[in-house]
């Protein structure tokens, strides 16, 4: 039985404007409004995935406080064009997956925004193990979820692919956790990649 499934797909970018017309360029449908993080001082934008997953466009926000504390997924220091930086896998036991994961994977937050109420493992750092290849671990609470929410245009993940220098161990930490196939590691430089589906086609991020 494995502890983990991919909840959502992480696009970091510089301006949240921006970071939404790529990826709207890319998958050829439109995104929509997410919301404000105050924790960690971000926003996003977020399009379906299907019942379950979604795609997130997340950027530091301008208008808001400094968070007091290195922001997740390495946000701090992203730089560049918008691509896709992280991955988010959810689970029904934290600490349960925290003992399982790599050293580094973070300590529980827990996070609230209007009727959503999650915990998310952020690494002190903000940088998740694997040079970020590993994924951000969360923990739903309660029945609302994002991806429930969101206009479904068809769009669904076909392949991840995770590219690190190291494939056989983040195999070996991923394998007692997640059993996706749609996963795929290979090696290579550090970076993340995928396949969708789309009305459309497929396309790639």
């Amino acid at each position: 039985m494995t502890l983990l499934s991919l909840d959502h797909l992480a696009v970091a970018c510089t301006d949240l404007a921006a970071g939404a017309a790529a990826a709207e360029a890319a998958l050829g449908v439109p995104t929509q409004p997410g919301g404000e993080h105050a924790r960690f001082g971000t926003h996003n934008r977020l399009l379906s995935l299907g019942p379950q997953e979604y795609l997130e466009i997340i950027a530091i926000n301008p208008a808001a406080e400094p968070p007091g504390r290195p922001r997740w997924f390495d946000l701090d220091n992203f730089a560049g064009a918008p691509r896709l930086s992280t991955w988010i896998a959810a689970c029904e036991d934290l600490p349960e997956a925290l003992e399982l994961a790599p050293k580094g994977s973070g300590a529980r937050i827990p996070l609230t925004r209007g009727d959503l109420r999650w915990q998310m493992a952020v690494p002190d750092d903000g940088r998740l193990p694997f040079d970020g290849i590993f994924p951000a671990l969360i923990k739903w609470d309660g029945p609302h979820h994002p991806a429930q929410r969101l206009t479904d245009h068809g769009v669904r993940l076909k392949v991840l692919r995770l590219s690190h220098p190291e494939p056989t161990a983040l195999r070996k930490a991923l394998k007692p956790l997640l059993g996706d196939p749609r996963i795929k590691i290979v090696k290579g430089a550090p970076g993340l990649s995928a396949e969708f589906s789309t009305p459309a086609g497929k396309r790639l991020l």
